[in-house]
């Protein structure tokens, strides 16, 4: 053994020796930790089965209504019509002139037969005069006339007349009744002129447009003012082709939305070319106070048989692949899911088909706030 071998095996044995000694005094200072912790444990285990258990959490209290079976429900069609008189004309003269007068503004409120415009007749008046002249003029042709026929007629019975002079005295009598007759004819054609030289409403109402002011030259069928009828009002509305009139006998109309009385009158047999609908005619109430122009629905009603539930749509939770869920109550007041298809919607109503047990309750007010599986405290709605 070298010198340098036995320098450093002392050295090893001590190293060996100083790690053995600090284990022991490690493990002389742990093991009464140790058994301490131990006894702790034991001792807190046993308090702990010695305290009463706490009592159980009450179960929530929910709302819930029972489910009532429905044979079906009732979709409301609804289409948009527009209120009308029930006549429109626009007055106008038949004659071309100079308009004289308007009697009537916008707004104002006519009679049947009230005079409305008239034309200027100046020289329908001198026209006449004119031809009263003539006619007093061959009327008293006419008169010598006939006298000449009668001297002629007596001087031909006493031989001192011939034929011809009788027979031309008789030829200018006739000849003078007919220019006479022309001139009567004038003198009506005249009147006929002056008569329609004005113009008359040809209904009651009221007048909702002035389209002349006077003193302009106005040609034949030009309008003057438009008058609406003040009778009761009607809607006019194209339906589909498949609504019957027997759907509409029990139709409503909605103006501004009110419903209104309103009485079928009838229901056009033609389709109108742009919106393939038929159009349906119905007279509104005179109470209604509706405006011409307006718009109004007619809504229809229409069953559809399928048995399922009307449920409010804050009770719908959204469930699997899309699925509608209903959370209810069963006979041992656990909540129970189940999946439903909404099939119409009114409002915060939804109808919605699928199968339902008979003991079930449906969970009307805050189903979030329970879990499948969970028991609750039904508790009816008031």
């Amino acid at each position: 053994m070298t010198d340098d071998a036995k320098t450093q095996k002392p050295g090893l044995l001590r190293r060996v020796g100083r790690a053995t000694v600090r284990t022991v005094l490690t493990l002389g200072v742990a093991a009464p930790a140790i058994v301490a912790v131990q006894m702790g444990s034991q001792e807190l285990g046993r308090r702990a089965d010695a305290a009463p258990a706490p009592d159980a959490a009450p179960a929530m209290p929910v709302e819930v209504a029972p489910i009532v079976l429905s044979p079906g429900y009732e979709v409301t069609r609804s289409f948009i019509g527009q209120i009308e008189a029930t006549r429109t004309a626009a007055v106008s003269f038949e004659l071309p002139g100079r308009l004289s007068e308007i009697l009537v503004d916008e707004g104002d409120t006519v009679a049947e037969g009230q005079h409305v415009a008239t034309l200027d007749t100046r020289l329908l008046n001198a026209e006449r005069e004119r031809l009263e002249a003539s006619k007093a003029a061959l009327e008293a042709q006419r008169k010598f006339a006939e006298q000449t026929v009668a001297r002629q007629e007596n001087l031909s019975d006493r031989g001192f007349a011939s034929q011809a002079a009788l027979d031309a005295a008789v030829a200018a009598t006739d000849d003078l009744r007919s220019r006479i007759a022309e001139v009567d004819a004038a003198l009506l054609s005249n009147g006929i002129q002056v008569e329609k030289s004005k113009v008359y409403a040809p209904f009651s109402g009221r007048v909702t447009e002035r389209l002349v002011d006077g003193g302009e030259s106005v040609s034949p069928s030009q309008g003057l003012v438009e008058i609406v009828e003040d009778g009761a009002p009607r809607l006019r509305v194209g339906v589909p082709l498949d609504i019957t009139e027997a759907d509409l006998a029990a139709a409503v109309i909605e103006i501004d939305g009110v419903p209104s009385g309103a009485r079928l009158i009838s229901l056009r047999p033609d389709v109108d070319a742009v919106t393939r609908t038929r159009t349906a005619i119905f007279e509104v109430s005179g109470e209604a106070g509706v405006t011409f122009g307006q718009t109004a629905r007619l809504l229809l009603s229409d069953t559809v048989e399928m048995p399922g539930i009307w449920v409010p749509v804050t009770t719908l939770k959204e469930g699997q692949r899309g699925q509608w869920t209903l959370l209810a109550v069963d006979g041992e007041n656990t909540v129970r899911s189940m999946t439903v298809q909404v099939v119409h919607s009114a409002g915060d109503q939804v109808f919605v088909r699928g199968a339902f047990p008979k003991d079930a309750q449906l969970i009307t007010t805050g189903p979030q706030r329970v879990t499948v599986g969970q028991t609750v405290d039904p508790r009816t709605q008031g």
